[in-house]
């Protein structure tokens, strides 16, 4: 059981992490842990230096720039996790609300379950997933879903990769096709996933993020109060 002053280490230390690679830390994180993974919400995160890229429509130069600093930042978190909280991951992932400077870390359990929880509305949110999914490439061969905290739904999905993006992989395009990705898949899913309706609240942000080589993928859906 992980308490409050876990919580608050683990968000001072990834804070410290993220001031020392980037210069500015956020102005507050918020993590939660519940039996299958551990997520951090990060909010006013983004130096001037970035918000100029992001004025000149440097987008990719942004995104490329975050992507090479949290490639040296997550090998540490991992570490810190397993060594100061007992955590054990099986990987981490992230994703950048540029519109709010905000962003997410999610760190899946090594021994995370690999099924879903029960609540209301999870058969629609898991067919809006896989019905949205099979629009922009193809439908995955399994989703399964849980909320981490009453705000927090996180959905895997697994085997969605189609064969053109498995041979753009191939060849070294995975974050050229990262970045299309989270700007077509984000924009089907805000617009087309009746992700809201099906839990009856008001969908506030959405993360994603892949992990190529196992074929796989995380969905936060973070919702108003």
């Amino acid at each position: 059981m992980y308490t409050t002053d876990h919580t608050n280490q683990i968000a001072s230390y990834t804070a410290k992490l993220l001031r020392d690679r980037f210069g500015k830390g956020p102005e507050s994180i918020y993590v939660s842990v519940n039996k299958q993974c551990i997520t951090m919400h990060l909010r006013n995160f983004i130096g001037p230096v970035e918000q100029f890229l992001l004025n000149q429509k440097e987008e990719q130069v942004f995104r490329y720039t975050r992507e090479l600093m949290m490639q040296s930042l997550l090998p540490e978190l991992t570490g810190y996790l397993e060594r100061e909280m007992d955590i054990k991951l099986d990987d981490l992932y992230y994703d950048w609300g540029l519109h709010d400077a905000s962003g997410i870390i999610v760190g899946l359990f090594a021994d995370h379950s690999h099924t879903s929880e029960v609540y209301n509305g999870r058969d629609e949110v898991h067919n809006q997933i896989n019905r949205v999914t099979g629009i922009v490439q193809k439908r995955p061969e399994n989703v399964y879903s849980w909320w981490v905290n009453p705000k927090s739904l996180v959905v895997i999905r697994e085997g969605l990769l189609i064969l053109i993006e498995k041979e753009m992989i191939h060849l070294g395009y995975d974050e050229v096709l990262r970045t299309t990705k989270r700007k077509l898949e984000k924009r089907y899913f805000e617009e087309e996933a009746a992700i809201s309706t099906a839990v009856g609240r008001k969908l506030s942000e959405l993360y994603v993020d892949w992990d190529f080589e196992r074929d796989k993928s995380v969905i936060v859906c973070l919702f108003h109060d």
